[in-house]
C-alpha cells in the first residue's frame, strides 16, 4: 500500500503529458490490485457516455469504445455512489468487459470480479475507475477499503492531468480555450495517431482565423466531421453551421438553394425565400463536393468571397453577408482547373488554408480505436452481451487498406455482426468476430508484412548474439510502430512486463522514452 502511495506521489509531482500520466495511474493500481484490467473512465458532457482515456490489460480496441451509461448498468450503479461499489462474480449485472480482458489472451472469458469508485474533480463528477479481475473473490473487502483510501491521490493525479493538458492547449492555441471535453458519441473525432494528432492541432489553430479551408481527402475520411470541429473550435462556434452537398443540387436549382430568390423569380417561386448563405449569416458554411458545382454557379460564388455580396435570383440588389467558408472534396481540383471544369481563381479563393485528411490506413492503430466504437454500437444496436474481435481480425484490420476508410470499416463491422447473428451466435454469448467474418476483399494488396528478420550484411552470417540482438530491437521498434510510440502497449503487445522491456531496449542500445 506505501509502495503504490509514492508511486502516485511520484507521478502526481512529475512532468508528464496528460496520456502518460493517466497510463501509469492505470498500470501502478493493476499492479497493486493484481486484477486482470483496470480502465479510467471520463463522463461526456450530456452524462450519456462513458469514454475510456487510459486502460490497462483490455484489448487493444477497448480505447475507442464508448459506453452508453443507460445500456450498462453497473457502470451507472458506479457512477451514482461515492462510496467505492463491487460486484461479486453472482451478480445479475453484465459487465461491459466481458471478452475484452486479455490476462489469456485469445480467449473471450467473462469478468468474474468487478469494483470500482467514481471520481470527482472540482465537485464535479469526471467519470469513474473500475477494476476486473477473471479471478473470483479477487476485490475482497481489504481491496475495497485500500481502494478507497486511494482515491483522494486518485483524483489529485487526474486532476493535475487535466490541468496541464488545458495549460498546454491554451498555449498552443494562443490562449483559446482547448476543446478536450468529449461533446457526446455524434461527431466525436476517435484517434491517438501521430497523424491524427497534427491534423487537429493544424485545425485547432487556423479555426481561430476567418480564413476558407479547403478539406482535401479521400471518399470516407470524415471531411464533414471535420468541417464541424472547425467550426465549433472557431469564434463562430456558437452560431449556425449549414451544410450543402454540392453534389446533391440540380444545376437549375443551385442558384436559388445557394442565393435564395424572390417572388416571381420563376415558376413556382411564390414568396420570397433566402438561400444557404443568408442561412449561415454570423455561421459557417460548408461545401461539400464543392468539384461538382456547375461552372455557372462557380462565378457566382466567387463574387460572394471576393466581396462579400449575394443576390437572390430575381432580386435587383445585392445583400451583404458575413459567412465563413469551408470547401470539401475527394476531388483533385488543381487537375479539374487544368481540364476547364473548374474555375482557377475560384480555386485560388477556396484554398487559402488546404488541409488534407489522412486516409486510414496512414493512422496506424486508430484502426482498431474505430473498430472499437463500431463494436460497441453495434452491440448496443443488436442487444448482444459482448461483441469483440479475435486476435487475427484485429491483425487482418491493420493490414487491410481502407479504400473506403472510416466509412468502410463502419460497414465492415456491422456486416460482420450480423453475420455472426446469422450464423447462430445468442445474444447472451461474448460473439467473437473471426476474420472470415469481415469479409475484406483480397483484391486489394496489403501493405508489406511486418517480417521481423535479423538483418543480412554482405551475405555473411552473424555471430548469435548480434542476431538474436537485431532481431529483438526490430521485434520492439515494430511494436512501438503499431502503437504509435506507446511504450506500455507495445510491451503489452509483446507479451512483456514495461519494466522489462525498458531493461531490454536499454541493453540493446535503444533510445528510452524521457
Amino acid at each position: 500500500m506505501h509502495t503504490t502511495q509514492a508511486l502516485l506521489l511520484a507521478d502526481l509531482a512529475g512532468e508528464l503529458p496528460m496520456a502518460v500520466r493517466q497510463q501509469r495511474l492505470v498500470e501502478t493500481l493493476r499492479l497493486h490490485f493484481r486484477c486482470g484490467a483496470v480502465a479510467l473512465l471520463q463522463q461526456d458532457g450530456h452524462g450519456e457516455l462513458l469514454r475510456p482515456v487510459a486502460v490497462d490489460g483490455l484489448v487493444n480496441e477497448a480505447l475507442g469504445r464508448r459506453f452508453a451509461i443507460k445500456e450498462h448498468p453497473r457502470l451507472a450503479a458506479i457512477l451514482q455512489r461515492r462510496e467505492v461499489t463491487c460486484f461479486h462474480h453472482d451478480s445479475g449485472l453484465s459487465d461491459p468487459y466481458d471478452g475484452l480482458v486479455i490476462e489469456r489472451p485469445g480467449q473471450p472469458l467473462q469478468v468474474h470480479d468487478c469494483m470500482g469508485v467514481a471520481l470527482d474533480l472540482e465537485g464535479q463528477r469526471f467519470g469513474v475507475l473500475t477494476l476486473d479481475a477473471l479471478t473470483v473473490g479477487t476485490f475482497d473487502p481489504t481491496a475495497q477499503r485500500e481502494l478507497a483510501q486511494l482515491l483522494p491521490l486518485i483524483e489529485a493525479v487526474v486532476r493535475v492531468s487535466q490541468l496541464e493538458a488545458a495549460l498546454r492547449a491554451s498555449q498552443h492555441s494562443g490562449g483559446t480555450p482547448a476543446d478536450s471535453a468529449p461533446k457526446g458519441e455524434e461527431g466525436e473525432i476517435v484517434g491517438h495517431s501521430e497523424a491524427m494528432s497534427r491534423l487537429l492541432n493544424e485545425l485547432r489553430v487556423v479555426a481561430d482565423s476567418e480564413l476558407p479551408v479547403l478539406l482535401l481527402g479521400e471518399t470516407g475520411v470524415g471531411k464533414e466531421m471535420f468541417a464541424h470541429r472547425l467550426h465549433r473550435l472557431s469564434r463562430r462556434g456558437n452560431r449556425s453551421l449549414v451544410h450543402v452537398n454540392c453534389a446533391a443540387l440540380p444545376e437549375s436549382l443551385a442558384e436559388s438553394e445557394l442565393f435564395g430568390h424572390v417572388r416571381g423569380a420563376f415558376s413556382g417561386a411564390v414568396s420570397d425565400r433566402p438561400g444557404r448563405f443568408e442561412a449561415a449569416e454570423g455561421g459557417t458554411l460548408l461545401l461539400d463536393e464543392v468539384g461538382e458545382l456547375p461552372l455557372a454557379i462557380q462565378a457566382k460564388l466567387l463574387r460572394v468571397l471576393q466581396n462579400g455580396e449575394i443576390q437572390r435570383l430575381g432580386a435587383d440588389r445585392p445583400r451583404r453577408v458575413n459567412v465563413r467558408v469551408i470547401a470539401a472534396t475527394n476531388r483533385n481540383l488543381r487537375e479539374q482547373v487544368a481540364e476547364g471544369n473548374f474555375r482557377a481563381d475560384l480555386y485560388h479563393r477556396l484554398s487559402v488554408y488546404p488541409i488534407p485528411i489522412p486516409p486510414l490506413r496512414e493512422r496506424g492503430n486508430d484502426v482498431l480505436l474505430l473498430a472499437g466504437r463500431f463494436l460497441e454500437l453495434n452491440r448496443t444496436r443488436l442487444g448482444l452481451r459482448s461483441l469483440r474481435l479475435s486476435p487475427m481480425a484485429e491483425e487482418a484490420l491493420r493490414r487491410y487498406r481502407w479504400p473506403g476508410n472510416v466509412r468502410e470499416l463502419e460497414h465492415v463491422i456491422s456486416r460482420a455482426a450480423l453475420k455472426a447473428l446469422s450464423r447462430g451466435a445468442r445474444r447472451s454469448d461474448i460473439v467473437t468476430l473471426e476474420t472470415d467474418l469481415l469479409d475484406l476483399d483480397d483484391g486489394v494488396p496489403a501493405p508489406p508484412t511486418e517480417q521481423v528478420l535479423a538483418p543480412r550484411h554482405d551475405d555473411r552470417e552473424l555471430p548469435l548474439r548480434d542476431a538474436v540482438d537485431a532481431c529483438e530491437r526490430e521485434c520492439i521498434r515494430v511494436a512501438l510502430q503499431r502503437h504509435d510510440g506507446n511504450w506500455a502497449r507495445a510491451a503489452r503487445g509483446l507479451g512483456i512486463d514495461a519494466s522489462n522491456l525498458h531493461k531490454l531496449a536499454r541493453r540493446l542500445g535503444m533510445k528510452l522514452p524521457t
